[in-house]
């Protein structure tokens, strides 16, 4: 169902949260307070959600394709099975304890705080993550694949059996890490 950035703000100001499978591709949703809100299976593909609040948010199965995320916060919100492609995040963005189950992420995380997200069996396929903090994330069995890691911090992150064919670690901060293997790397800034 489609219906207009106002439509959204309007019923949402009158206490309405369920705006599950609405469409509101290309919608201009900048600096706005949807914490809290149910936007599972919406679409807000090519969406300018640049500096919006949409903590604690259910965005279960969501597309965020080429939507505009800059400064966003998304903290504690639900992102499982979401599909982010072609997405930049940069400026600050918080997605501490996010959780990105199973999500289809093909991103560039730039200074992106990713404390605590759980991007278990996710898929980051050719993603950048530049600058961001992964730490205590978990990223078990997540798809690694060609992934680009950049002055990341990786403290306390749980990396057990992530795909990490060909994927670059360039001057990483790894301490308590569990890495793909198994092997628990402490006290290390490694550059690979």
């Amino acid at each position: 169902m489609r219906i207009t950035a106002e439509e959204l703000l309007q019923q949402y100001a009158a206490g309405e949260r369920d705006f599950t499978g609405v469409d509101l591709s290309g919608a201009d949703l900048s600096s706005i307070n949807l914490s809290g809100v149910n936007l599972s299976f919406a679409n807000l593909s090519d969406a300018n959600l640049i500096g919006s609040n949409l903590s604690c948010a259910n965005l279960f199965r969501i597309r965020l394709d080429n939507a505009e995320l800059v400064s966003a916060n998304f903290a504690g919100a639900d992102l499982r099975r979401a599909k982010l492609e072609s997405v930049y995040v940069r400026g600050s963005a918080n997605f501490a304890g996010t959780d990105f189950r199973d999500a289809s992420l093909t991103v560039l995380f730039e200074s992106v705080n990713l404390t605590g997200a759980d991007l278990s069996g996710a898929d980051l396929y050719r993603s950048c993550l530049e600058d961001t903090i992964l730490r205590d994330a978990n990223l078990t069995g997540a798809d690694l694949t060609n992934v680009y890691f950049e002055n990341a911090d990786f403290t306390n992150a749980n990396l057990l059996n992530a795909d990490a064919a060909h994927c670059t670690f360039d001057c990483v901060i790894l301490h308590n890490t569990t890495m793909p293997d198994g092997s628990i790397i402490t006290d290390n800034r490694w550059s690979g």
